[in-house]
């Protein structure tokens, strides 16, 4: 098989696999993973984390996740597992960018899908909105909405979730109002949080630093570097890894996105296949180690 990565850019393979959309599942993914990471995917004995994420894709569909995925539909189950007040406040929703009433949205807040993921945007200052940027945002989102996120990686939660534009109130840590919010990302595995990593400086060039439950420092690369600063334990830390444990309970594996926020934790989102199963851990022996984690039984 010819190793797409050697000839194409990463944007240019994915366009090549969205013209393969139409293929079925299982081909779909062994074509997409190869030309991701130069391997063949085994699924009768999957046994690196990617690769046992590819195999969930094709045997653990389980329709509850659905609307875990969905940052509406969501809102709900937090509300009920966390307590009022456990996600960043909703300022409304709507089923096409011309709906929205911006006069009525405060001058910052943040616009993101419901049913997709990468299409958060965060607006500093309405009122500094250009007409070029409004409409650059209208032909962002009218394409968002047109896409069933499901058949970019095949991440089966989010199939045929309904579509919508929503706007959260832009939250800001109050000891350093123009820094961006850390979110902590914990790996968890049947309800037991084993891996964790934190993501900086999002809005410039991100970085993912990793950590045990200890919050020892781990030698880890993932999709970004990993920063040049000391990141202190979050005060809440504890706290954190109690409630990844309790919102991924009877899962075989998940990623928990929480954010400690002005003596508050805050949750994130489900993330059921971090990197899309595409995005391989090094040094190698994380790839193997995580694997483990995954009770395929």
């Amino acid at each position: 098989m010819i190793d797409l990565r050697k000839i194409f850019g990463r944007s240019i393979r994915s366009k090549i696999m969205y013209g393969l959309s139409f293929l079925p599942d299982k081909p779909y993914l062994r074509l997409f993973y190869f030309t991701t990471t130069g391997r063949r995917i085994n699924f009768k004995n999957p046994v690196g984390y990617n690769e046992k994420l590819q195999w969930l894709k094709i045997n653990d569909k389980r329709p509850e996740y659905g609307p875990l995925v969905n940052k509406l539909a969501v809102r709900e189950h937090i509300e009920r597992e966390m307590g009022k007040g456990s996600m960043f406040p909703l300022l409304g929703y709507w089923k096409s960018f011309d709906e929205i009433d911006f006069s009525k949205l405060p001058d910052r807040f943040v616009l993101k899908c419901n049913h997709d993921s990468g299409s958060t945007k965060i607006i500093r200052d309405k009122n500094a909105l250009t007409e070029k940027e409004i409409a650059e945002m209208r032909r962002f989102y009218t394409k968002r909405l047109k896409k069933d996120f499901f058949y970019a990686d095949r991440e089966y939660p989010y199939k045929g979730l309904p579509r919508y534009i929503m706007a959260e109130q832009l939250m800001i840590d109050e000891t350093a109002p123009e820094k961006s919010i850390e979110d902590y990302k914990f790996f968890c595995f049947n309800g037991e949080p084993k891996l964790m990593f934190v993501a900086t400086d999002r809005s410039t060039s991100c970085k993912f630093d990793f950590y045990d439950m200890d919050f020892n420092h781990l030698d880890i690369y993932n999709i970004h570097p990993n920063g040049d600063k000391v990141i202190e334990k979050p005060i809440m830390f504890e706290e954190m890894k109690n409630i990844a444990a309790k919102l991924s309970k009877g899962m075989r594996q998940v990623r928990i996105d929480l954010y400690e926020l002005n003596g508050k934790i805050y949750f994130g989102e489900y993330t059921f296949f971090h990197g899309g199963g595409f995005q391989l851990f090094h040094p190698e022996e994380w790839e193997r180690r995580m694997g483990d984690w995954i009770d395929l039984s």
